[in-house]
């Protein structure tokens, strides 16, 4: 029996699953839709489907440089716990992720999932995986960075944090160091010229409504607005900010002193921006043992 795109379509509706996934299932059962169903139920990926709606807001980030080192790939791949996030399998899902992220070269999730892996589609890996560990697992973002000139230097700490930051010389140990910074205090900006008009323009309106009953002379109020401004800015911005590594400079004399240049930075931490579910440790374990004998 041919298996149509309209048997494809109703099977994926009513399952949840991808489209490779219930292609295959119609295949095998001959075109029955019922007994497909039956079929992807047990062996979970209509299952998987379903997992796919909670939050997912641990993981991990991934960092993969180019053989030439002009290029960069970073991804945010997520699970539900910490504890699923320590699996070998995912994991392993996650270098395959990142690979095929290089490889292909876009910062679009949607095309990533449906390139081939194997035969299968990442996709299809990703619903096998969830069916698997019990929990749901998505791939949130890819970034793609090119080195305009000089190196790229990152770092991954904890596997929750990533950073790839392009330095305009050809010095990795500055590069590495740098990464690390914005690991640490996570700057918004480059320098001050990288700040947009708009965003200072608030700031002000902001501290000139903190003085504007402070009793002070006007050209007092000024300056008052003045300095707060700068340590505003310096503090959202990667040159204005103390190196971690030594405090008593900052990370633009720290440059200059190097004579170099950031041109660009990224910056990745798991779940950031995502409503987190609040667990303790005990509960992930237990939702682990409960998700092997789940029946829905």
């Amino acid at each position: 029996m041919g298996i149509t795109a309209s048997m494809v379509k109703e099977l994926r509706e009513r399952t949840g699953s991808g489209m490779m996934e219930c292609k295959k299932a119609l295949v095998a059962t001959n075109g029955d839709i019922e007994i497909a169903i039956e079929e992807m139920r047990k062996s979970g990926a209509a299952k998987a489907a379903k997992k796919s709606g909670r939050i997912a807001a641990e993981g991990v980030v991934k960092i993969v440089i180019s053989a030439d080192g002009k290029s960069a790939t970073m991804v945010e791949i997520n699970s539900e716990t910490d504890f699923a996030a320590k699996d070998d399998g995912f994991l392993a899902f996650t270098d395959t992720v990142a690979t095929a992220a290089q490889n292909l070269g876009t910062e679009n999730v949607d095309n990533l999932m449906a390139s081939d892996i194997d035969g299968d589609t990442l996709e299809a890996v990703r619903t096998a995986l969830i069916a698997k560990i019990g929990e749901n697992i998505q791939v949130r973002r890819v970034r793609q960075l090119t080195a305009e000139n000089g190196v790229f230097g990152h770092y991954i700490h904890g596997v929750k944090i990533g950073v790839v930051v392009n330095v305009n010389i050809d010095n990795t140990e500055l590069a590495k160091d740098l990464a690390m910074h914005i690991a640490a205090v996570n700057p918004e900006f480059i320098s001050e010229k990288h700040v947009p008009a708009d965003y200072i323009a608030k700031e002000k309106e902001i501290l000139i409504a903190q003085v504007a009953d402070s009793g002070k002379p006007p050209e007092i109020v000024e300056k008052m607005i003045g300095g707060r401004l700068r340590k505003f800015l310096a503090g959202i911005t990667l040159y204005g900010q103390p190196f971690v590594k030594n405090p008593d400079m900052t990370v633009e004399k720290l440059l200059k002193s190097e004579n170099a240049d950031v041109i660009s930075f990224e910056r990745m931490e798991v779940g950031d921006g995502i409503e987190k579910k609040e667990d303790n440790f005990a509960q992930e374990v237990m939702a682990q043992v409960r998700a092997t004998d789940e029946e829905e």
